[in-house]
């Protein structure tokens, strides 16, 4: 279970698939730096991962999920790409400096 927990009129409610970005209004997209293509599904990011060494990992069948052989870095991302949102992107950006950016729409 994951999303945001939302307290309005009294009632607090769980906006599951929400964000914070969301939330506030602030879209996050996540740019491939040598290309400049945003990505926008997840084959093109498993195609960009998959040259920069990454391997998929089938470590949990409610995941997707990308191991680096040459480190201990695993990449997991929701199934759905609909729930793929900064926090994922960002996780990305840590595990591949210089090579991929989150911006703002």
């Amino acid at each position: 279970m994951s999303g945001v927990w939302v307290f309005k009129n009294g009632i607090i409610r769980l906006n599951e698939g929400s964000t914070m970005d969301q939330q506030s209004g602030r879209k996050k997209m996540l740019v491939h730096l040598p290309t400049g293509q945003v990505v926008s599904s997840y084959s093109l990011l498993r195609q960009m991962l998959m040259e920069l060494g990454w391997e998929i990992y089938y470590g949990d069948i409610e995941l997707l999920q990308f191991h680096k052989p040459s480190s201990i870095d695993l990449i997991s991302l929701p199934k759905d790409f609909y729930k793929f949102n900064s926090v994922y992107m960002y996780d990305i950006v840590v595990k591949n400096p210089n090579v991929f950016l989150v911006r703002d729409c």
